[in-house]
């Protein structure tokens, strides 16, 4: 994606996608700027881009921050870590096919990405580098982290 425009463009969409998709479906709002590293209690949702761009993203949160947001999509207090990782991985399928959907407006390359794979804790691909990261703090004081990676040099 770095040949085909800027950084800054491309995280300015990342940052607009996420924090639409995520007001809209849960009522959490995203705030840039993390006041705290993402905590120890955390998850992370990954999913990668195949055809079009070849790179990948992952949003990593304090565990609290999905379960929330899983509360508010399921519309139920109480949620199993069966239904955490079940609304995560469809809330972050919305969120890639947003941002999909933009690249292809700005770019008017097609891009699939494949089924979002759900973590416990951090995680990082291993055949990926980090190639920017994008810090947020919820309206509950939640901290987050979206990343992109691009494939490590040869």
């Amino acid at each position: 994606m770095d040949t085909v425009m800027s950084d800054e463009k491309l995280r300015s969409i990342f940052d607009l996608v996420v924090r639409e998709v995520t007001e809209k479906l849960t009522g959490i709002r995203l705030y840039e700027g993390s006041a705290a590293p993402v905590g120890k209690d955390s998850c992370t949702v990954h999913a990668t881009f195949a055809r079009g761009f070849s790179s990948s993203l992952a949003l990593c949160a304090d565990t609290a921050m999905f379960i929330r947001l899983t509360q508010s999509m399921l519309q139920e207090e109480k949620v199993t870590d069966q239904d955490v990782e079940d609304f995560t991985k469809e809330y972050f399928n919305v969120v890639c096919g947003h941002i999909a959907s933009r690249l292809f407006q700005v770019t008017k390359v097609a891009s699939r990405f494949g089924i979002p794979e759900f973590y416990t804790g951090s995680y990082q691909p291993a055949d990926k580098d980090e190639h920017f990261a994008i810090s947020y703090s919820s309206d509950k004081n939640e901290s987050s982290r979206l990343s992109h990676f691009t494939s490590k040099p040869e």
